[in-house]
């Protein structure tokens, strides 16, 4: 045998894994309700401490720690300026080349001719015929009120001459008898033998007719139709307020170029007078008949638009003031207020309720800016009040306070007072003590 011996194992074998235990029969106990409300009622009470300290924290109220800015926003900010403002105000008028005017034509007989309505003309031009006789357009503010030409002449008796002898008888001798103081110088009258005594031993005499020229023909009429005689080319005279010989030799070859009898002389229906350039309106007469002060109408040339001002408001409406013409294609045409008229009348059709008005003539210098349009409705824009040096913002900076009024919000989110002035052109005049220039303001969107 060897000198090995094997001692047991004293250790205790492990035990057996514990079956796990079978679930119990039939259903299952109820969960006990207290403890399930309590955690709920605990996550509520959590999450509404939560929310109120966030909006503690964003309202700047907590405790006494720093305020908290507002979040920054997307919103756009403008400054503050310091500007001028003018307030804008528009009213209707109408394009057009002002009201016709009749033509003072003073011819008599039939009209053989007229123009086309529309038509323009110029001096020299030819505004109707009169039994074939041409009524001429010349430039000047004088109507034509009498007929122009030299003064004929006039005979005058002229001292010295002898007399003609007597009708029917014959001149003596002048020698006498001398006899009983008996004058024998007598006249044999006729074949009867009546004998006329001398009563003088001179001879009579009497005074013989002499013609000399008459005094021209004088007047500011005079001078206005010779210097538009001298602009149509006819000259030869001295454009002056008398109407000379020259003067009629140069009326002869303006009345053969027209092709009418070269008496020399203006009559008073040969001419009519116009400040300018005309347009001729509606015809008043037919081709035909008599002619007359309503034969022809006319306007000026020139494009103008007239506007029935409120007479209540109408001080903007002063000689030379500048304006806005507003065309319909929406451009914009700059005009000047040329006259206002001095009566106001109730508008047409108005059945009192309406405002009076008066006309107010507004000239466009730049004709070629209207284009082609020659009538039509168009806006007139004039400037009213006027604030220099103010604080302004766009209108769209402006809100609503809750205590009433408007304000501001500044860029960190604070509302600040504004009283509010002038509106025009988008901004408006802001005053306050917490608003100085360069300030910057939220616009809200």
């Amino acid at each position: 045998m060897s000198g090995t011996s094997t001692h047991p194992d004293t250790t205790p074998p492990p035990e057996p894994a514990a079956a796990p235990e079978p679930p119990p029969e039939g259903p299952p106990p109820p969960y006990a309700p207290g403890r399930r409300r309590s955690r709920t009622v605990l996550l509520a009470t959590a999450l509404v401490t939560t929310t109120a300290v966030a909006t503690v924290a964003a309202l700047g109220l907590g405790g006494g720690e720093t305020p908290t800015a507002a979040p920054p926003r997307a919103d756009s900010t403008v400054t503050v300026t310091r500007a001028t403002l003018v307030e804008r105000t528009k009213v209707e008028g109408t394009l057009g080349y002002g009201s016709d005017t009749p033509l003072p034509v003073k011819a008599t007989g039939t009209v053989t001719w007229l123009p086309e309505a529309g038509a323009t003309a110029e001096r020299g031009d030819t505004l109707l015929r009169v039994d074939d006789r041409p009524v001429v357009l010349l430039y000047g503010a004088l109507p034509m009120y009498r007929e122009l030409g030299t003064t004929p002449a006039t005979t005058t008796p002229d001292a010295g001459s002898p007399a003609p002898p007597a009708p029917g008888g014959t001149k003596g001798n002048g020698k006498g008898t001398g006899k009983g103081g008996t004058d024998t110088g007598a006249t044999t009258a006729g074949t009867t033998g009546a004998t006329t005594a001398n009563p003088s031993p001179v001879s009579a005499t009497t005074t013989a007719p002499t013609t000399t020229a008459p005094p021209p023909l004088r007047g500011m009429d005079v001078l206005q139709f010779e210097s538009n005689l001298s602009a149509l080319g006819y000259t030869g005279f001295t454009v002056d307020e008398e109407f000379t010989s020259a003067t009629e030799r140069a009326v002869k070859r303006w009345q053969k170029a027209l092709g009418v009898p070269e008496t020399g002389r203006i009559g008073l229906g040969d001419v009519v007078y116009a400040s300018g350039r005309i347009r001729l309106g509606r015809t008043g007469v037919r081709l035909g008949a008599a002619a007359g002060d309503d034969a022809l109408t006319y306007t000026g040339t020139t494009r103008k638009v007239v506007v029935a001002a409120s007479a209540q408001e109408a001080s903007w409406a002063v000689r030379g003031t500048p304006v806005t013409v507003g065309l319909p294609d929406g451009s914009p045409v700059k005009g000047e207020v040329a006259s206002v008229g001095g009566q106001a009348t109730a508008p047409e059709g108005s059945t009192g309720g309406a405002p009076p008005t008066v006309p107010v003539t507004v000239t466009v210098p730049d004709q070629r800016a209207l284009g082609r349009l020659e009538s039509g409705p168009v806006s007139v824009e004039y400037a009213g009040r006027r604030r220099e040096n103010v604080l302004t913002v766009p209108v769209a900076a402006l809100v609503a306070l809750a205590e009433g009024g408007h304000g501001l919000e500044t860029a960190d989110g604070r509302f600040v007072t504004a009283r509010t002035g002038l509106f025009a052109d988008g901004m408006v005049e802001v005053s306050g003590p917490a608003l100085h220039e360069g300030m910057k303001v939220r616009i809200p969107q």
